[in-house]
């Protein structure tokens, strides 16, 4: 339990690790644009190249092919309804900075929120998987940090940008990756056995729908808004590579 655990926390912390890279220095606007179309390709490449296709095929594999997919399909259209009334339940831009870098920080917000979802259950299997086996566990504890590495950038980035802090920018990073030892300890300790691998695919599914929503809705309005369509659209191809690679090691 000590090494499944020491191995699901260090690559959660591997998200604090780019969230420092990230705090270095603080972009221009044309950098944040940069920054957000970066977060919109890594959390859409996630959820629409590993999560959602995982969710998928754990339930084609018990169940009717229809109603796997109609499964798999409902909790996304949830998890897109989730990530609405999260950015309605948020505070405007004004209640946050104001302006420009109110929006910056309220994007960051809801990006952090929706990783800390992804990163729960991502937490539980690398639990699960290093307690079944030490060498497969620790594998895929590496796959994790490496692809937690560009999560980190996307949450810490808008933060420096918005509140000019690089010891915010690094916390808010920190508590994000903090979030998958977390799901770990709620899989093991705090629920007990209430956490199974179906719930967790559950999960899997519904936070998918949440990054969508917050890609699409949030992070690349608020990019196209700061900077060039070109520079938003750059990023966004950025964030695509590096988590497709990310995925390509996971796998």
């Amino acid at each position: 339990m000590l090494y499944a655990m020491a191995a699901t926390t260090l690559a959660g912390l591997a998200t604090a690790l780019g969230g420092a890279l990230g705090a270095l220095r603080r972009p221009g606007r044309q950098g944040m644009a940069f920054a957000m179309g970066f977060g919109a390709g890594v959390m859409l490449a996630v959820s629409l190249m590993d999560m959602l296709p995982g969710a998928l095929g754990r339930y084609l594999a018990a169940f009717a092919p229809l109603r796997a997919g109609a499964m798999a399909a409902s909790l996304v259209l949830l998890g897109l309804a989730a990530g609405w009334l999260l950015e309605r339940a948020l505070p405007e831009e004004a209640a946050f900075a104001g302006g420009e870098e109110g929006r910056v920080l309220r994007s960051a917000l809801v990006t952090a929120m929706a990783l800390v979802g992804h990163n729960l259950p991502e937490g539980a299997m690398s639990l699960f998987a290093s307690l079944d086996d030490p060498a497969v566990g620790l594998r895929l504890a590496v796959a994790i940090g490496l692809h937690n590495l560009p999560e980190g950038l996307a949450v810490a980035l808008p933060v420096l940008y918005a509140t000019k802090s690089r010891g915010r920018a690094f916390l808010a990073a920190l508590a994000s990756g903090l979030a998958e030892p977390a799901g770990a300890l709620l899989a093991f300790g705090a629920l007990g056995g209430r956490i199974t691998a179906s719930l967790v695919t559950g999960m899997a599914a519904l936070v998918c729908g949440v990054m969508c929503w917050v890609s699409v809705a949030e992070l690349l309005p608020t990019g196209l808004s700061l900077g060039r369509k070109e520079v938003t659209a750059a990023g966004f191809g950025a964030g695509l590579l590096a988590m497709t690679l990310g995925i390509a090691l996971l796998s």
